[in-house]
């Protein structure tokens, strides 16, 4: 007999409370519909920063991207974008990607399809008005989907992009904190490059790294640790062969 009829009622609403939590949670879960959660070259790292723009780092940030010759994505909110126009201009003119995070960083998972419709466009006419493009990419929240948000994303032609790693630097105190924290690129990084051309499948994407420039709570959030995180890995992960690509080079095709 089948142990989960054994097991009764309870047993089947726990597992079935397991899957929606996976469903919604885990980054690279497809449950709720197809998200971009990997590059695809073990040469390719897409560096992406979201909750801003946020004048009390986005600038120091931009500079030090320039530095390395970097490019990155950076998912900002529409409260935001709307403070800081401007700033969100210069990020885009000076060759980075402009991302959806929606309008007020809500947790779409208890929102309602015209809800999240409602924070996605609000935050992509805030784009517009800033740089005069829509943006084609999305990051929910958190992280945290329901089965609404890729479908609704996708009626506004934007893709849901999530992380392989999220290294928690919104509550980083010091960047001796973050910097080992961070540490899983550059080893990923050297065993997948070794084994690039093998069958591997592993072995034959890179990582997206989430990373924060602002926060959802407020303007001129104190981001140093990440920034100074960013100045030890950067020129060790150039070192290792690794380009710093955006999420639309992430999907082009992948880097020889």
């Amino acid at each position: 007999m089948n142990p989960w009829l054994i097991a009764g009622p309870p047993a089947l609403a726990a597992a079935a409370t397991g899957l929606v939590a996976y469903a919604a949670v885990y980054p690279r879960s497809q449950l709720f519909g197809a998200t971009v959660c990997r590059t695809n070259s073990p040469r390719k790292l897409a560096l992406t920063f979201d909750d801003g723009p946020n004048p009390a780092i986005t600038p120091k940030l931009l500079d030090l991207l320039d530095r390395y010759k970097a490019r990155a994505t950076f998912f900002v909110i529409g409260k935001h974008a709307r403070e800081c126009p401007d700033l969100l201009k210069e990020t885009a003119a000076r060759g980075h990607l402009i991302g959806n995070h929606t309008d007020a960083h809500p947790n779409l998972f208890w929102l309602k399809p015209d809800q999240i419709t409602v924070e996605l466009r609000c935050c992509n006419f805030s784009i517009v008005a800033a740089t005069g493009a829509p943006s084609r990419w999305f990051r929910p929240p958190f992280g945290f989907r329901n089965p609404w948000v890729v479908s609704t994303a996708r009626e506004l032609k934007q893709r849901v992009v999530m992380w392989t790693l999220i290294p928690g630097d919104w509550r980083a105190t010091s960047s001796e904190w973050l910097i080992p924290r961070m540490g899983p690129i550059a080893e990923r990084a050297q065993r997948n490059l070794k084994a690039a051309g093998t069958t591997n499948a592993a072995a034959s994407t890179g990582d997206i790294l989430c990373l924060h420039d602002g926060s959802h709570r407020q303007l001129n959030a104190d981001r140093l640790p990440t920034l100074a995180a960013l100045e030890h890995w950067l020129p060790r992960w150039r070192d290792l062969g690794l380009e710093f690509v955006t999420i639309d080079d992430a999907v082009s095709a992948p880097a020889t």
